[in-house]
């Protein structure tokens, strides 16, 4: 198979006798002296007085692209005939004004120029063509409409129709099932629990007792398609399910952590503003954890009523040390007042 990268569909090509009168002037120069000029735009050196001029160059303002160029010379004989010398051949590749091609050296010696010098004058035939390549056709791109992943739904079909399900989930009697390599996949306590030395490596059943069926089916569902649709509801349910959903992503994944983490910062009330600090202090949440600080001591009348709810009396009991934060922040609340 050939390889066809340019297309040449013609040359230019100009042919031009170059008359140099004076010619043994040249053998007091000294070498790359002296230069001959057969055309406005093609130049020719010589290399040495001793030598015919050998050497080219493209003259011309610059490209866009290399030019490919020969040239093809012979020395004329002084009779009316215009018999010729062999000829003597170069091509080459431009890319710039100036640049060089390879020398051309057809005759050394001054006995050899004989019969082609007349009145001190050398006559040479130049013959020079251009290839002029074809442009390379540009088809306009078309945009081509790509639809959008829907990687997501599929997982979830999958996880709704239990197809090649490997292992159960039990809670409160209901049964979930899954895939432990979606699960490792997703999840580097999942790969721990099912691809490790924990004991559930070859259970097909795993009991979980810190969690509600509601609360595992969510979990369950953004683990195969990234998304929680209960927290997306501008609902009070919504904001209970993610303070549960929280402890359980501080275990199995930082992306839901973070999400869940987002909806109770956006949902902090009275009610659950106790709640949430709460678990804020249990799972590490620094940045809610300020949120909830800064909303209970925001006013006295807003801190008196988070005392007074069920979450506070929560707070309390498991998490004692938040209170001295708390009383610190509504001290400095009180003193900018």
């Amino acid at each position: 198979m050939e390889d066809a990268s340019t297309n040449v569909t013609h040359a230019a090509r100009l042919v031009q006798l170059l008359k140099i009168q004076g010619f043994s002037a040249t053998e007091h120069m000294k070498s790359g002296s002296c230069n001959y000029i057969p055309s406005a735009t093609e130049h020719m050196k010589s290399d040495s007085c001793n030598y015919i001029p050998s050497r080219w160059t493209v003259d011309g303002k610059p490209h866009e692209s290399r030019v490919e160029a020969s040239l093809a010379c012979r020395l004329v004989l002084s009779s009316q005939k215009l018999e010729t010398s062999q000829e003597c051949s170069a091509a080459g590749i431009f890319s710039y004004p100036g640049e060089c091609c390879q020398d051309l050296v057809f005759l050394r010696r001054r006995d050899e120029l004989e019969g082609y010098l007349k009145d001190d004058t050398l006559t040479i035939q130049c013959a020079i063509a251009v290839l002029k390549p074809l442009p390379v056709p540009r088809i306009p791109a078309e945009e081509v409409p790509v639809p959008s992943s829907n990687l997501h739904q599929h997982l979830g079909e999958i996880l709704q129709s239990k197809m090649g399900s490997d292992v159960t989930f039990l809670v409160c009697q209901e049964s979930f099932h899954a895939h432990k390599n979606i699960l490792a996949a997703r999840s580097p306590v999942s790969k721990a629990q099912f691809f490790g030395e924990m004991e559930e490596k070859s259970s097909r059943h795993v009991e979980i007792m810190d969690m509600e069926p509601e609360e595992l089916g969510a979990m369950l569902h953004f683990i195969y398609t990234d998304t929680i649709p209960e927290l997306e509801k501008q609902e009070e349910a919504s904001t209970v399910m993610a303070q549960h959903l929280l402890a359980a992503a501080d275990r199995y994944g930082d992306r839901l952590k973070l999400i869940c983490e987002a909806k109770l910062s956006g949902g902090i009330t009275v009610d659950t503003a106790a709640t949430t600090l709460a678990l804020a202090q249990q799972h590490n949440c620094s940045r809610l954890k300020a949120k909830c600080v800064k909303f209970i001591v925001s006013t006295p009348e807003v801190l008196d009523a988070v005392l007074a709810t069920e979450g506070y009396k929560h707070l309390e009991a498991s998490c004692p040390l938040v209170l001295t934060e708390l009383l610190k922040s509504a001290h400095g609340r009180n003193a900018e007042a």
